[in-house]
């Protein structure tokens, strides 16, 4: 029996469950989630090994109209994996129609040249007569390949999607060892952790306010201990000053349950140490952008 792997793209607008479908494809957390728009900024690689297939899932950033150089490089980001790419899935909520963010996508998709899935997620929040009107009004827009309704959140007709992905790669080697799922660092995903903890309990502009570098990322040699101390930037002394919270309790907060996300992960305790640190303007800011990795 040949083997297949390829790569596949997840797009769409912010907020649609790109990531928690690769979250649910994958079987295991290495994207963050939150309610908030923009909450990937980096393209997140995820590996599914079947019996005689790999795929390669890219999670990218959600596709919107930027308002600073880094959701320019977010956006950018996502629309160069058009054509890296065996297949595109382009996500979209079964709660509404198309809007102009959507129709920019799918102007965007029409001269490309790939396999192209059109994936209505959260199905569980409709009832299933609404779906075929929003599927016609897509179809109208762009010729999709396959169709799949899903909910991500709560996985159904997710492994058909799978399958369905697996039988349009190409013949090929696997690109990466069978135990790997994801290719970036652990120092990343602790990051990304924090970040959506931030997330989770700030709102306004602090949400996309806030950057976070992992300073230091080391094992402890006498006892299964991976020590990390964390500074998450904000733009503004004030934004520092509402993330911090009266007595540091928010902060705390933040530390607690990113902690106990990122032991989870790695499968090991893990001592974290957070500060906030103000770094003006840092979105507007290309040397601190590539800095952060982004």
């Amino acid at each position: 029996m040949s083997f297949r792997s390829g790569f596949i793209a997840l797009i769409g607008r912010p907020n649609v469950g790109k990531s928690t479908l690769l979250n649910q494809i994958l079987g295991e957390k290495i994207a963050i989630v939150s309610d908030k728009p923009q909450t990937t900024r980096n393209q997140i690689l995820g590996v599914r090994n079947l019996p005689d297939t790999q795929l390669v899932f890219l999670d990218t950033p959600g596709i919107h109209k930027p308002r600073h150089k880094l959701n320019q490089r977010m956006v950018d980001g996502a629309l160069k994996t058009f054509n890296q790419v065996d297949i595109l899935a382009f996500l979209v909520e079964a709660t509404g129609m198309p809007g102009t963010g959507d129709r920019f996508i799918l102007e965007s998709l029409r001269g490309v040249k790939k396999n192209k899935y059109l994936i209505v997620n959260k199905i569980d929040l409709v009832q299933k007569v609404t779906l075929l009107p929003l599927i016609t009004e897509y179809a109208r827009e762009c010729s999709f390949d396959e169709v799949f309704p899903v909910s991500a959140l709560k996985g159904e007709n997710v492994e058909p999607l799978v399958k369905s992905f697996s039988g349009l790669l190409p013949e090929g080697d696997p690109f990466f060892p069978e135990d790997v799922i994801t290719d970036q660092p652990m120092r990343f995903i602790a990051g990304e952790m924090i970040r959506e903890q931030v997330l989770k309990r700030t709102r306004d502009e602090i949400p996309y306010s806030v950057a976070v570098w992992i300073e230091s990322f080391k094992e402890d040699p006498g006892r299964p201990l991976v020590r990390i101390q964390g500074i998450i930037y904000v733009e503004r002394d004030s934004q520092k000053g509402i993330l911090i919270g009266k007595g540091g309790e928010l902060l705390k907060k933040i530390g607690t349950e990113a902690r106990l996300e990122i032991e989870g992960i790695l499968g090991t305790k893990v001592f974290l140490d957070l500060w906030v640190k103000v770094r003006k303007n840092w979105r507007e800011n290309e040397r601190v952008l590539q800095q952060l990795g982004y």
